[in-house]
């Protein structure tokens, strides 16, 4: 099976996508890699975050690789937080504090749609391509559900009444916008 090594240090992306490609591509970790680089994402788009974790373990360590950035896209907040969604309420990336200082900005608003959008960027030797998957939803006035991480406590999918954290797993793996971006790399590489 084709191994690639997926760019993120975050446990719970680690596990989501490692879920969502069984059977398909085996991912490689940084750590199983020995790179234990604080990448930094300083671009102001979620494509050019990506493509700068993935070149930095191109670049530095000689794996062909793919790494996503994530934004959650609020429409009364005009597309806020989006590329600074991990970093909204300080750089700490802070999970319960960021989804408080949504929950305020948005208190009082009756536009409350808003929408995740994921970009992959995979890097084949000097070949760079981007997969993207997003999904539409409402953000709720109070957390609700344990499961998941990030802002699932507060997005309801449409076309369902339970947040992401509520949902579980097995579902969210198959709806979510990093579910539908990591399908979307699955094909790309079957057709090779």
């Amino acid at each position: 099976m084709r191994k690639l090594v997926f760019a993120t240090n975050n446990r719970h992306k680690l596990e989501e996508v490692g879920d969502v490609l069984k059977g398909h591509l085996e991912i490689l970790s940084l750590k199983e890699i020995n790179c234990f680089d604080d990448i930094p994402e300083t671009a102001d788009t979620l494509e050019g975050n990506a493509l700068l974790k993935a070149q930095h373990i191109f670049e530095n360590y000689g794996y062909d690789c793919f790494a996503d950035d994530t934004g959650l896209e609020v429409e009364a907040l005009d597309g806020r937080p989006g590329v600074y969604s991990a970093r909204y309420a300080g750089e700490d990336q802070n999970a319960a504090r960021n989804m408080e200082k949504l929950l305020g900005e948005l208190d009082g608003k009756l536009n409350r749609r808003a929408r995740f959008r994921t970009v992959v960027a995979l890097i084949e030797g000097a070949k760079v391509s981007y997969f993207e998957g997003k999904i539409e939803g409402t953000i709720i006035e109070q957390k609700r559900g344990s499961a998941g991480f990030g802002y699932d406590p507060v997005f309801v999918p449409d076309g369902y009444s339970q947040t992401f954290a509520e949902l579980g797993s097995e579902i969210k793996n198959k709806i979510s916008h990093r579910a539908l971006a990591i399908q979307e790399l699955i094909q790309y590489l079957k057709k090779k």
